[in-house]
């Protein structure tokens, strides 16, 4: 099977797709493994292909989602479609709402499980992926009624990508994933985002959020990595505090779009780049 053009399967905050090419031009030339521990959608790693990966995130429904496809693609397919028979109103939205939170209340994690998450990434209010303190999933219905939930090319190439290289796929903390990165290895950090005003909130897209401080131990974390020689490349916000977290590190600015904000005007705004090697 020949790849495709691969894309993210679900919308993610922070999804890189904007970006993407931006990224591409600054992934080194050469490395021994690629390390992405906040994978999201995965918009870079599905660009890049790594012959060697490992990649995880702390959100274990989109991992699920990752394990099932590599596992069979076509039982996700096929769940997705089954869902896509029913007429998507409001109802039926909330109904399939319910059975998700029931599957991640009972510890489901099978190929319905990936299915409903994709699906509802669908149909629910701007892609957001919000957990009340529970951990249930609690995003409204977007009011669209029509179109498929997949694109089973794609979904069919993921789960071939996945299967047929070396990508070790994990449910874990940052900072544990990184620690077998070694001298030559590159490592991409999309991490949650630092708000871009003090009365924004730090981004909570799982039930323990990401906080002022993750921030703080990911940088340490970034110094070390770059101190024992591993290519490092991290994205955020173009905010006072980034600049103070990685002082001393090649630091760009560049133009985004953001899809995923409500406000329409607020969906224009400034990113950085950061990295810590020449490409």
């Amino acid at each position: 099977m020949a790849f495709k053009k691969m894309g993210p399967f679900v919308k993610w905050a922070g999804g890189k797709n904007q970006l993407l090419d931006k990224l591409h031009n600054r992934v080194p030339n050469s490395y021994g493994t690629y390390y992405e521990p906040f994978i999201g959608g995965g918009a870079l790693l599905l660009n890049e292909r790594p012959k060697k990966a490992i990649i995880s995130d702390v959100n274990e429904q989109l991992i699920n989602i990752y394990l099932q496809l590599k596992a069979d693609p076509r039982a996700v397919i096929r769940e997705v479609k089954r869902l896509d028979e029913g007429i998507c109103d409001k109802d039926y939205y909330l109904v399939t709402r319910e059975a998700y939170n029931k599957k991640i209340q009972a510890h489901e994690l099978d190929a319905e499980c990936a299915a409903l998450m994709i699906w509802i990434n669908k149909h629910c209010f701007n892609g957001l992926y919000r957990v009340n303190g529970k951990g249930l999933f609690n995003v409204p219905y977007n009011n669209k009624q029509t179109g498929n939930s997949i694109d089973e090319a794609n979904l069919m190439s993921i789960g071939y990508f996945l299967k047929n290289s070396n990508v070790d796929i994990l449910c874990q903390d940052f900072e544990i994933t990184c620690d077998s990165a070694q001298a030559g290895d590159f490592v991409y950090f999309d991490s949650p985002y630092i708000p871009v005003s003090e009365t924004a909130n730090f981004t909570d897209y799982t039930k323990d959020g990401f906080t002022y401080e993750d921030h703080v131990r990911l940088a340490e974390l970034y110094k070390r990595l770059a101190d024992r020689g591993v290519k490092v490349m991290l994205s955020n916000h173009d905010v006072p505090l980034v600049y103070e977290l990685y002082d001393g590190f090649k630091i760009e600015n560049v133009d985004v779009r953001r899809s995923i904000n409500s406000d329409a005007k607020k969906r224009v705004g400034k990113e950085v780049i950061i990295t810590n090697y020449e490409v």
